[in-house]
């Protein structure tokens, strides 16, 4: 299986940077999204994920998203749906959501909102803007 690169870029539209690695299992997609075809993009990436979990493998997913139009959190929703699904199936993952410090709720209120709506468990972490992953 191969890795799953998408360099980050900040054109017309804004898309994440996301790195998948098939040999580790750490994930990433860090950035902004503001996507022409969301649901292309990201579905890109659950099918990257259920290809993964075709082998007893381990997923740590880490999201560290700083804006994302309302398109994008409906795609994004759906691959955490998928996520979802796959836990459900015994797969072993976790899902990191990193948010800004407190000053800046809106990104925190997000990742509850997808917890609460797609019913996966996801850890929220607190990191100073300067800090990468």
């Amino acid at each position: 299986m191969q890795n799953l690169i998408i360099e980050g870029s900040r054109d017309t539209y804004f898309t994440p940077h996301v790195e998948l690695n098939a040999q580790t299992g750490i994930c990433s997609i860090t950035g902004e999204s503001y996507l022409e075809e969301p649901f292309e993009f990201y579905e890109r990436i659950s099918s990257w994920f259920s290809e993964f979990f075709n082998e007893d493998k381990k997923l740590q997913l880490d999201l560290k998203l700083t804006y994302f139009n309302t398109s994008s959190s409906r795609a994004i929703l759906e691959m955490l749906r998928t996520l979802k699904e796959l836990k459900d199936e015994g797969k072993n993952l976790t899902v990191n959501w990193y948010y800004p410090d407190p000053d800046d709720e809106e990104i925190l209120m997000e990742g509850e909102d997808f917890m609460e709506e797609s019913g996966l468990d996801i850890n929220m972490i607190e990191y100073e803007m300067e800090e990468e992953i």
